[in-house]
């Protein structure tokens, strides 16, 4: 799993009164904050289908990754963003076995739970790390050590997610509970 951005930490520390280092030992998600998901696919509208496949998909291309083993809905607007939580078998050690993965019509990525108990947090912690990818990639510095995101590190694509990430902070996130 990825070392997450500054400003990830920076956000999440507001979360994690008693310092972040020290809430790296559990890695369970609150579940109360989430939805169970059934096995499968049952049914559902054509954009969520797709977004639990693509996020099931983009869990599982990791190689820290052996067997999802349970999925829950921490958070939807169909076509805009899915926040899914996973329970899954590490196929590593030392990788916790529970992780975010948010997709949606944005850069997919993944919040490990040791940062994120909740959809909230999971959410705002992608919001810092990928504006810090776009900080960077608007003043044309390397992204090598930033969370990773699917498209070059280019002015233009900076200010395409940077506007997505704006919409998301001022309209998505305040709708979550903290």
């Amino acid at each position: 799993m990825i070392t997450f951005a500054k400003k990830f930490r920076t956000r999440a520390a507001t979360h994690f009164p008693d310092g972040l280092e020290e809430n790296l030992e559990d890695a369970s998600p609150d579940l109360s904050s989430v939805k169970p998901l059934p096995p499968g696919n049952p049914p559902g509208s054509v954009e969520f289908n797709g977004a639990r496949r693509e996020a099931r998909a983009y869990l599982e291309s990791h190689n820290w990754v052996s067997a999802i083993k349970g999925e829950y809905l921490g958070y939807r607007i169909d076509g805009v963003i899915y926040v899914f939580l996973f329970e899954f078998v590490p196929a590593k050690p030392d990788v916790p076995s529970w992780t975010w993965v948010i997709v949606g019509d944005i850069p997919s990525a993944y919040i490990s739970c040791h940062y994120a108990k909740t959809p909230y947090v999971a959410l705002e912690g992608y919001i810092g790390a990928m504006e810090e990818w776009v900080e960077a990639a608007r003043e044309g510095k390397s992204v090598a050590d930033i969370i990773p995101v699917n498209v070059p590190a280019t002015p233009a694509y900076a200010e395409m997610l940077g506007s997505r990430l704006k919409f998301l902070d001022e309209n998505v996130l305040p709708l979550l509970p903290k």
